[in-house]
């Protein structure tokens, strides 16, 4: 059994996750902001279907991205070269969230609902949650989004609509983190496509140890609100 929170209630410890499913810690609450901030600050996000109550989550094992370790493949480096994109940070944050609820398969649901989308939108008003938009002419053909504390970023979803769209937005999001020194990216949970770009699983509570240095906010890079990249990310 998993505890029901309460608005005020604060999160159970994290060695009282689940093992199956694989890191569920708590239902209940809500997605205000001081509850995701504080939620995010513990190495916990929330993911849940339409119709379910906020479940809460922290799994063990926990897939990161360190910037120094990206991966790029020939194919993507020729994508990179190209440059028939252009990059966009927090243009359209809330078209970057509606994209990647959009369902990836026909008759497909989403776990990004009209009550996730407000929730992250006021995030995104304080400066706090930041998107990555590839742009070609006036389409926006790819993205992601997440969230930022101090020296961390926690993906949270990205989207392509054009060949590799959404590793060309992940790439120059790694690329600024490491000038500006982040020290990991949050990616959740594992899949092949994040291995693939050099993402590893580490134990719950390394990720938690790290993340306690990373979002020291005497550490902050200086990228408060709303951000801007450097424009010679991609050689």
């Amino acid at each position: 059994m998993i505890p029901w929170l309460l608005a005020d209630d604060p999160f159970p410890p994290l060695s009282a996750a689940l093992r199956e499913p694989s890191g569920l810690l708590a239902a209940g609450a809500d997605l205000s902001a001081d509850r995701l901030l504080s939620a995010y600050r513990q190495g916990i996000f929330p993911w849940f279907n339409p119709g379910e109550p906020v479940l809460w989550w922290s799994p063990d094992p926990r897939m990161v991205l360190i910037p120094s370790e990206l991966k790029i493949s020939r194919s993507l480096r020729k994508s990179l070269k190209k440059q028939d994109y252009e990059i966009r940070v927090d243009s359209n944050f809330v078209a970057v969230m509606q994209a990647c609820a959009a369902p990836r398969e026909p008759g497909g649901g989403t776990w990004i609902t009209e009550t996730m989308l407000r929730a992250y939108g006021a995030l995104h008003q304080m400066g706090v949650a930041h998107s990555i938009e590839v742009w070609r002419g006036n389409e926006l053909v790819g993205g992601l989004y997440g969230i930022a504390l101090g020296r961390m970023f926690y993906g949270e979803s990205m989207f392509s609509r054009a060949t590799d769209a959404s590793k060309i937005a992940l790439v120059h999001l790694v690329r600024q983190l490491d000038r500006w020194g982040f020290g990991m990216i949050d990616c959740q949970m594992k899949t092949a496509h994040l291995a693939s770009l050099g993402a590893r699983e580490v134990p719950r509570s390394e990720f938690v140890k790290s993340l306690s240095q990373l979002i020291d906010f005497s550490n902050q890079p200086g990228q408060p609100g709303h951000w801007t990249f450097d424009d010679d990310l991609i050689e």
